[in-house]
């Protein structure tokens, strides 16, 4: 799979036309050339790539349906994430979310800048 980024990289890259050139009349031939190789590249990597897709989903939609139950009681408990403080992490590797005080929930911080 680490692998299959950089080909796509490769291919798009092959593929782009050089701006600082001028097409000779043959030219727009060539790249339909490396653009149907490009086509059939592509088409046999997804085909080779199909059957662990699909295992892939088959994987997702299970775990989905094992976790469903837990996180419809999860957000059943957690009534509104806006009540919550961010999660911060204890020198001893604990993670923990503070909810916040009934002040900070009716007296929310606003007109702050964001630093980007």
């Amino acid at each position: 799979m680490r692998i299959v980024i950089p080909i796509i990289a490769c291919l798009g890259l092959a593929t782009l036309p050089l701006a600082a050139e001028d097409p000779a009349p043959d030219a727009g031939h060539g790249m339909s050339l490396i653009e149907e190789g490009a086509r059939i590249i592509l088409r046999s990597l997804l085909q080779d790539m199909q059957p662990k897709l699909e295992e892939l989903q088959k994987g997702l939609d299970q775990a989905l349906a094992d976790m469903g139950p837990a996180l419809r009681d999860l957000l059943a408990k957690v009534d509104d994430f806006r009540n919550y403080h961010p999660p911060e992490m204890l020198p001893n590797g604990d993670i923990i979310i503070r909810r916040k005080s009934p002040a900070e929930i009716a007296n929310p911080i606003t007109g702050g800048e964001i630093e980007l």
